[in-house]
This record gives structure tokens, sequence and C-alpha cells, in this order.
């Protein structure tokens, strides 16, 4: 007996069909869990979701004799990303986004993102304009053996030095190459370029160096390799502890708040002028895929800046806090299965005509606590011909899973948009709810994933004491 027939019809437990999953669990990072309120008394469900305010590979590795001159400290940067393949549109840049957060997470005020065709004077120009209004500029990007890679030549034209090619480094190259047992290339030899204020990066991951330039007027030049794979270590593991230690960024004290079941245009309405521009803390939203979030935040100043956003935050959970369900960049996996954890429970859940959009969205993040899952077009037809009731299903995929939860759902086109009935059973009843969520489609079924997995969580978080 299929696993489809066996959530309409048995009563006993059935081997799992083909469609059907279980999943090992996966680790989860500590810093991704929700952090529990410790201080100030809020309602159950705010305190459930929020919390308080806030190597070495044995390669050898290129040197350089440059020594970092006196650097001002950065409070402000300009992210350059270059490569003709961006402003195509055939590749899609990420490290921007990531370098950015990583900034801002340090009281940095990043003022502009670019992306920069592979043309040298458009380049360089660039880089002299950048440089005009902030401390810190960090390229991605040109950094290539090819004649289209430009971005050695524009810092150098810019800063009015001529590259050569460093013995070290030119060292460093052969040696890879050789390990491999290929030529070394002519062209590669580029990669070896210096100029007089600049020092080599290290990269552990390819064949291309960063280039760290100290300008006179205590300014800085960061150059980096556009492969993510590569640029992110060399940021992390080398670039941010130097910055560091010339003071990088401002003390910050910052929060976000993740909210669902209610728009952009909602929250704006009803936080008013707590998002003015001149306001302090700032306040601003930003809408995600799966949630809208609410970021509040303020350097340090001469009042006490932590102090100063709890109150700020406090006052946006009187006006929006009924729709907040996570704190800081919690997911809807993560968030689900804190809940699941918090009584020990597991889950096990069937979705009808949503063409397995919620085991997308939760799937592998639950790890061992996703007991059952299965996707059906429709929903099967027990004994008597007609169809099962969702709650039915629930209950015989809690059975099937051997779970405490059981969740069904079902996602219907209305007009444009996709209205969602959702059943949850736990040990303590069952609960039935429908939404309707905005558009139609794919774009709609993935709303409707959220607004699935946004009863679940709330179900989960509303159970009464024991």
């Amino acid at each position: 007996m299929g696993a489809e027939q066996a959530l309409a019809r048995g009563n006993g437990r059935a081997e799992l069909g083909s469609e059907s999953r279980r999943y090992r669990r996966s680790a989860g990072s500590p810093e991704s869990r929700l952090l529990r309120a410790s201080s100030t008394r809020r309602p159950r469900h705010l305190r459930m979701v929020l919390g308080a305010v806030d190597g070495s590979s044995g390669r050898r590795r290129p040197r350089s004799s440059t020594t970092l001159r006196p650097m001002q400290p950065v409070r402000t940067a300009e992210l350059l990303s270059i490569g003709t393949e961006l402003t195509v549109g055939e590749t899609r840049d990420t490290n921007a986004g990531d370098l950015a957060r990583d900034l801002t997470s340090h009281g940095v005020v990043v003022g502009r993102m670019a992306a920069i065709a592979d043309d040298l004077p458009a380049v360089t120009e660039a880089f002299r304009e950048a440089l005009g209004r902030a401390e810190l500029v960090v390229s991605t990007g040109g950094l290539g053996p090819t004649p289209d890679d430009l971005t050695r030549e524009a810092i150098a034209g810019l800063v009015g030095e001529t590259p050569a090619v460093d013995p070290a480094l030119d060292a460093w190259l052969g040696e890879l190459f050789e390990r491999r047992g290929l030529p070394f290339p002519e062209a590669n030899r580029k990669q070896a370029w210096l100029i007089p204020s600049a020092q080599a990066i290290p990269n552990e991951n390819g064949t291309a160096p960063g280039w760290w330039v100290d300008r006179p007027d205590g300014r800085v030049i960061v150059a980096l390799p556009g492969p993510p794979r590569e640029m992110r270590p060399m940021w992390s593991g080398w670039v941010v502890p130097r910055l560091e230690e010339h003071g990088l960024g401002r003390p910050l004290a910052s929060v976000t708040l993740r909210l669902t079941g209610i728009g952009e245009s909602a929250i704006a309405d009803r936080l008013g002028p707590l998002l003015d521009t001149g306001a302090r803390p700032q306040v601003a939203t930003y809408a995600r895929a799966d949630a809208v979030d609410i970021r509040i935040w303020a350097h340090a100043g001469a009042d006490d800046v932590a102090a100063l956003v709890a109150a700020t935050e406090a006052r946006v959970l009187e006006l929006v806090g009924e729709y907040a369900w996570a704190r800081g960049q919690t997911t809807w996996p993560e968030a689900v299965a804190e809940a699941l954890d918090a009584e020990g429970w597991r889950v096990s859940m069937v979705e009808v005509a949503t063409r397995g959009a919620v085991l997308g969205l939760l799937g592998e993040g639950l790890g061992d606590r996703l007991a059952f899952a299965e996707s059906l077009r429709e929903r099967p037809a027990p004994h008597d011909g007609h169809r099962a009731t969702l709650e039915h299903l629930a209950g015989r995929a809690r059975e099937l899973g051997g779970s405490e939860v059981g969740v069904a759902a079902e996602a219907r086109e209305r007009g444009g948009d996709t209205a969602v009935t959702v059943a949850v059973v736990t040990p303590d009843g069952s609960h039935r709810e429908t939404r309707v969520v905005f558009l139609a489609g794919p774009l709609g079924r993935g709303r409707a994933a959220v607004a699935i997995a946004a009863i679940l969580l709330k179900r989960l978080r509303d159970r009464p004491p024991r």
C-alpha cells in the first residue's frame, strides 16, 4: 500500500512511498537560535520570539616587504564590483551584499555600491570618485590573468605608480602550477604584480592575490578577487582583522525584527514618525520573500545607545508585535525547529496542491524533527468516496510518522490570489485556519508556504502552559 493510500485509509503504520522523505539532523549554529528575553516582561508569544537587544592550509603564502602605513579609522566605505559579466547580467553579484552586511555590523556606513564594466577609464574613475567620498574602498573582481582584468592597472594609474612583478608572488604562483603539474602561463605573471604602496593579500583558494593599498591621507583601497570562495576567506581572515587594528567603524547597537502577515506599507502606517530618516535610533523596513524585516539601529554617542534601541524596539512591538515571529537573521526552519525542541516534539506533514512548497521552505532545516512528509496533487478519497478532510490527513500523517504533531495544508487559487487552509493536530487537539495570500502560481505557492509555516509556528508557541 502506498503512502497516499495509507494517509487516506489505513489505521496502521505504512512504509514511506517514493515521494516521502526522512531527514537526518543537521547541526545548527548557536547564533542562529532565537534568544530568550531575560529582563523585560513581554506577552508570552513575544517572549518566545524575541530576546534582549543585542586556517591554515599549509600552503606557502605570498610575501611582501611593504608594511602598513598609518591609517585613519574607517567610518565610511564604498564597494565596487568589477566585471562586464555583472553589467550585462550574466553573473549575479553576491559579494557586495555580503561585504555590506559585514561592514554595517561593524558600524561602518556603506554609502554606495556600484558595478563597473571591464573598461580601464571607467574603473579608474570609479575608484577616484569612491576615494573622494569614503575612507575605505573595497573592490571585487578584475584580478584575473586576462587582458580585460583591469583592477590592478586602474589602481596603479590612479595612485601614479608602476606595477612590477614581485619575486615572492612570482615564486608562489610558480609553485602552484608546478604542484599541479601544469606549465606556468606568461599571462598569469600579471597576478604577481605589486605597486610600491600595495601589500599582497594571501589567497588560499586561487591564483589571484589581493591588494591592500594605503593612501597618504590614510584612506585604504582593498582589491579582492571576484569568486566568493576566494573573496570571503581573504576578507574575513586577513582584511577585517587589519581594519579592526586601526579602528573599524563605530560602536553600534542594532536589532532586527521579522514580521509576517502584514505588508510593508501597513507597517509604515503603524510606525509613522518612527520611520523618519532623521530619527535616532533609525528605523527602517525591508521587504523579503518570506518576511518583512524591521531594523532598529544607532551609533554610539554620549547617551546609552543600547537602552535607546531597546526603548524603540519596545515601542515598535507595541505597534506591530502581534506579527513578529523572529528576531535577527532567524529563518523559518530555525524558528519552527526551536518551537518543536521546546516541547521535545517532531512533526509530520502532508501538503496538497502546493507542489512541495512547504517542504522546500522547511525541509532539511528541520532535520530529524521532520518525521514524515508527503506532497499530493489532490486530496485522497477514503472508503466512503468523499475527499478526506485536512484534519483526517493531519492525523494520519502524525500516525505514519510517529510524531506528536501532524500538519495538513492545501492551497487553491482563488481569482488572482491563493487561499491556504491548514489543519494542525497536536496532543492538545486540532486547529484549522484559512488565509488568503496575494498572487497565484509559483509566487502564490511560495507565499502560501510561508503562511502555512506561520500558522504552524503560532500553534506551537500558543500551546497552553503545562
